[in-house]
């Protein structure tokens, strides 16, 4: 019963449509909160976040397992883009590494991921695996353009 509770729990938080914070990257406690939304789902669909103390003290509590300061100062020192955009008419976005990415609609059968995701700058697929961000990333997608994921 716990087990069930846990994914339940981790599936509310993953989930970005009524988030007050969300992922940027693939490891326990990486999240930033949620500053301000506007035009969502929109071709001109923003994001803007704030990577707080209470943020980075969860990633060392979660991830590292030992809250310092010289953790926390590092995790809040994290090079990120704390605004990112989308339009979601072409499916372009901007992710929170300031990477360009190309959400392509629902995947072929067979593929690993329901969707499709390039990353326009390597011009790489994202497989699904935790490698290749895509959790997170799709995460970012559905959050800006709720409309084009359902």
């Amino acid at each position: 019963m716990r087990y069930v509770l846990l994914v339940i729990s981790a599936l509310f938080l993953a989930f970005p449509a009524n988030a007050k914070t969300i992922f940027y990257g693939a490891r326990v406690g990486m999240k930033v909160t949620i500053v301000k939304k506007s035009g969502i789902g929109t071709s001109h669909a923003v994001v803007l976040t704030k990577h707080t103390r209470q943020n980075a003290i969860e990633f060392c509590r979660d991830y590292v397992g030992k809250v310092t300061e010289d953790c926390i100062v590092s995790e809040m020192n994290t090079p990120l883009h704390l605004e990112i955009t989308a339009d979601c008419k072409s499916g372009k976005f901007i992710n929170f590494y300031g990477a360009n990415m190309l959400f392509q609609g629902r995947s072929p059968e067979g593929s690993p991921t329901e969707y499709k995701i390039t990353a326009t700058d390597e011009n790489v697929v994202l497989d699904g695996s935790g490698a290749s961000g895509y959790g997170y990333t799709i995460d970012e997608f559905k959050l800006l353009c709720p409309n084009r994921v359902k």
